[in-house]
């Protein structure tokens, strides 16, 4: 099959696509992949695509098109112009580069924004092929639950995109059950939706602790890994490292986001410094050094109920490590967690439970 992949992030970025396109192209299909310039998550062009482009045209035999985007940046304008920038580009430069090509199926990758969609129904139409979406965030309800839009009027505004975009797919894949009823109250009856979850990711097998990390075997250390952000509730995590401050607690948050500095800020002004070690970010194939150092994995949520059908990615790499879990959150990750006898829960929010 002649498979189009529609989606702003790829490699170099870090996201499963990249699995799905290596496990495609392994069962022997004809992959071409309609992308952005890299600059997830730091908003900046990574380094080595500036220095040489080219190098970044093929993966795993499959091409990469790659059209110009505006970066993400640190604000939230510029984040605006960043989704808008690839559904303009990808239409316009993309139809340029790919006229010449023809495909059996349109697959979407849409971890966020939703207008991804947009690209994938014009070419549907212009190569008359059908559109496979995998949703990974739902749209408008992730927007109001970190606070990115809170007028009930662009809310409502976005629901009628989403409700355009969902409408003219063949498929859409759900990452969580949950999903698939918020899904259905966009969608007409006969649009079709299946349950299709995230996996791990690739951890190296391997003896190695992070050196960023000095070892204490009198500590207990509880690793939290990715995103800081709004959705990841630090507030409630900072009261539970002030809770155990006077005990043999460490806290390793490896990663980066949004609310990075205001991490930063509040450990020195809870004088929390020795409690809570930031080593940075780090690529995936050194995950497994910081899981040697630990005892125990958080996954963190706000209390909202969009953030209770989610599964966070990490839940599945967690899972993969063997290392029991700590998970202040509910729904769908709750059950997860509990089903599979892994590890413990309490109510998102609640620092000290």
């Amino acid at each position: 099959m002649k498979i189009l992949i529609v989606t702003q992030y790829f490699w170099p970025e870090n996201f499963r696509i990249n699995d799905l396109v290596e496990e495609f192209s392994g069962y022997g299909h004809e992959v071409t992949i309609l992308t952005g310039i890299p600059n997830y998550p730091k908003g900046k062009v990574f380094p080595e695509f500036l220095s040489d482009p080219d190098l970044f045209n093929e993966f795993n035999s499959s091409r990469v098109i790659r059209v110009p985007i505006i970066p993400r940046g640190k604000s939230k304008f510029t984040l605006a112009l960043n989704y808008l920038s690839y559904v303009i580009s990808s239409i316009i430069i993309g139809s340029w580069k790919l006229r010449a090509n023809k495909f059996d199926v349109i697959f979407v990758y849409e971890p966020s924004p939703v207008t991804v969609g947009f690209s994938a129904i014009w070419f549907k139409k212009l190569k008359k092929a059908p559109v496979i979406f995998w949703t990974l965030d739902l749209w408008p309800e992730s927007l109001s639950a970190v606070g990115i839009v809170k007028s009930k009027t662009i809310l409502s505004f976005i629901e009628k995109i989403v409700g355009f975009i969902y409408n003219r797919c063949d498929l859409i894949l759900a990452q969580s059950y949950s999903f698939i009823s918020q899904i259905h109250k966009y969608c007409k009856d006969d649009v079709r939706i299946e349950y299709f979850p995230s996996w791990s990711e690739e951890l190296p097998s391997s003896n190695e602790i992070a050196s960023e990390v000095e070892f204490n075997s009198n500590t207990f250390d509880i690793l939290f890994t990715g995103n800081i952000g709004e959705a990841q509730d630090f507030p409630a995590i900072i009261d539970a490292v002030e809770c155990l401050r006077n005990e043999n607690v460490r806290w390793l948050i490896v990663g980066g986001g949004r609310m990075n500095n205001w991490l930063k800020d509040e450990i020195i002004n809870r004088g929390l410094e020795y409690q809570v070690i930031l080593p940075g970010e780090f690529p995936v194939e050194r995950m497994t050094s910081f899981y040697n150092h630990s005892q125990a994995l958080l996954v963190s949520l706000k209390h909202d109920y969009y953030l209770s059908l989610v599964i966070p990615a990490k839940v599945q790499s967690y899972l993969m490590s063997g290392l029991p879990i700590l998970g202040m959150v509910q729904g769908e990750a709750e059950q997860v967690i509990k089903n599979s006898g892994c590890g413990y829960t309490c109510e998102p929010g609640n620092g000290i439970a």
